[in-house]
C-alpha cells in the first residue's frame, strides 16, 4: 500500500490535474457559472410563482354508509391528473411547475379526519369528482390544522418518515383488485378493505397526540427543459418494459433451451401473475409520489413506538412477488447523543420536517427532494392507500356525516 501511495506522489498527478484545472477555466468556468445562474432563477421564480397561486385545504367528511370501492376514488383522481406545465415561456419566465396535490389522513388525538390540499384552481373540480362519486358526502375549506403546531422542543417533540418503494416503480403494489374490492359482489362482513388497520391505528391515538400522513402526488410524465433539467428524463415505461424482460430473460425459473429465446411460457404461474399486474398498472394513470409521515405530540405524552405501528399499518399494501412501501429516511434519525452536540442536526432536521410538512413542498422548491426521491404510484395505487372506507371500517372516532341528508318534499306548506 505504501508503494502504490509513493507512486501515487512520484507520478505528479496533483501537478497534473491543478494545471488541468488552471488551463481549461475559460471552459468549465462560464458553465458553471451559467449552472447557478439558470438553477437560482428558477428557484426564485418558482417561489414567486407559488407564492402567488395560494391553496385551499378540503375536509371531507364521509358519510354514514358508503357502498362504493375504491374504484370511485380512483376516478376522482383521474380527473386531477394534469401533467401539462404550459408554455415555454411560463415555465422558464414565470417560474410555473406542474400541480401538486396532497391527500391527507389525519388523527388529531385519535379523531380521524380526510383531507385533500390543492391549488384554488382545483377546488371546483375536487368537489365536483367527490359529490358525484360519493353523493353524501360534505366537503369544507377548512383552516390547516398543521398551523396550530408550533415548533417547541421544549414542550413537544416530533418525528416523521419518508417512504420509499421496495422494488422498482414498474412493480405494483398490493391493491384494491387483488384484494376483491373491486367486483362489488360480496357481502359487507367478507370484505377486507386494506385502508382499515391504518384508521384503527390512528384512532387509537390519546387526547393530545397527532398523527398525518402525507401523500405529495403530482402528475407524471417525460420531464426536459420545462422542468429546470438540461438533457432530458424518460418516463416510466422504459422501466416497466425493463422488468418485464429482466424476468423473461433472467429469472426464468425454466431456462431455454440453448440457442433459443426466452418466452413467457418459461415463467412460474407466480411470475405469469406478477407481469399481468405489472401491465394491467401500466395502464393507469401515474402519480410521482412521496408518502410522508409526522407523529407530534407534548413530551408528556409522545411515544416514539408511533411511527413504527404506523408504518406497520402498511404493510397490507406490500406483497412478496409485487412491491410494498417502506421508510426511507427517519427524522431526525439521530440514534446516539454523540452524534449531535447541543441537539444542533435535531432541531434543524424537526424543523424541516414540520416547515415542509406545512408547506406541502417535495416536488418544488424550498424542500426539493427533501430526504427522498419521488417514485411512480398510479391512480389504482394510490386509491387503495386513500379513498373513503364503507361501513366495514368501523373506527368509532372516524368523522363521518351524522345522517344521509334528502331534498325536503315538493308539497310542503310554504
Amino acid at each position: 500500500m505504501e508503494d502504490f501511495f509513493l507512486l501515487f506522489q512520484q507520478s505528479g498527478f496533483y501537478v497534473k490535474a491543478w494545471h488541468l484545472i488552471r488551463t481549461s477555466w475559460p471552459v468549465w468556468l462560464p458553465l458553471l457559472f451559467l449552472g447557478v445562474l439558470f438553477n437560482s432563477w428558477f428557484s426564485y421564480k418558482r417561489r414567486e410563482w407559488m407564492h402567488n397561486q395560494g391553496n385551499v385545504l378540503l375536509e371531507i367528511k364521509l358519510p354514514k354508509n358508503i357502498e362504493k370501492s375504491p374504484a370511485a376514488m380512483e376516478m376522482v383522481l383521474e380527473g386531477i391528473w394534469e401533467p401539462v406545465i404550459g408554455s415555454l415561456t411560463d415555465a422558464l419566465l414565470g417560474g410555473r411547475v406542474r400541480d401538486w396535490f396532497s391527500l391527507e389522513i389525519v388523527s388529531l388525538g385519535g379523531e380521524i379526519k380526510f383531507y385533500i390540499w390543492a391549488l384554488p384552481k382545483w377546488k371546483n373540480t375536487i368537489e365536483s369528482r367527490i359529490y358525484n362519486h360519493y353523493p353524501g358526502a360534505e366537503i369544507f375549506e377548512v383552516k390547516d390544522y398543521a398551523l396550530d403546531v408550533s415548533y417547541d422542543p421544549e414542550k413537544m417533540n416530533i418525528a416523521g418518515i419518508n417512504t420509499r418503494l421496495v422494488k422498482p416503480d414498474a412493480y405494483p403494489i398490493k391493491t384494491y383488485i387483488d384484494y376483491e374490492l373491486g367486483k362489488g359482489s360480496k357481502e359487507q362482513e367478507e370484505i377486507v378493505d386494506p385502508i382499515t388497520p391504518i384508521l384503527e391505528y390512528f384512532g387509537s391515538l390519546k387526547p393530545g397526540e397527532q398523527a398525518w400522513m402525507q401523500i405529495m402526488i403530482q402528475a407524471h410524465r417525460k420531464q426536459g427543459f420545462q422542468d429546470a433539467y438540461f438533457f432530458s428524463r424518460p418516463d416510466w415505461k422504459a422501466g416497466i418494459k425493463k422488468e418485464i424482460q429482466k424476468m423473461v430473460e433472467d429469472e426464468a425459473i425454466i431456462k431455454p433451451e440453448e440457442g433459443k429465446h426466452a418466452s413467457f411460457f418459461n415463467l412460474s404461474p407466480t411470475q405469469a401473475e406478477t407481469i399481468k399486474a405489472i401491465e394491467r398498472n401500466a395502464g393507469k394513470l401515474a402519480f410521482d409520489t412521496m408518502i410522508r409521515i409526522v407523529y407530534t405530540a407534548p413530551l408528556e405524552v409522545y411515544d416514539r413506538t408511533r411511527l413504527g405501528g404506523i408504518i406497520g399499518s402498511m404493510r397490507q399494501f406490500g406483497s412478496g412477488n409485487l412491491n410494498g412501501i417502506r421508510p426511507n429516511t427517519f427524522y431526525p434519525g439521530i440514534t446516539y447523543p454523540w452524534e449531535d452536540f447541543l441537539d444542533i442536526r435535531k432541531k434543524a432536521k424537526q424543523k424541516a420536517l414540520l416547515d415542509s410538512y406545512k408547506r406541502r413542498s417535495f416536488f418544488n422548491v424550498p424542500y426539493k427532494h427533501l430526504h427522498g426521491k419521488p417514485y411512480v404510484l398510479t391512480v389504482e395505487e394510490l386509491a387503495t392507500i386513500y379513498h373513503f372506507p364503507g361501513a366495514t371500517a368501523t373506527t368509532p372516532t372516524l368523522v363521518r356525516v351524522p345522517s344521509k341528508k334528502a331534498e325536503a318534499p315538493a308539497n310542503l306548506p310554504v
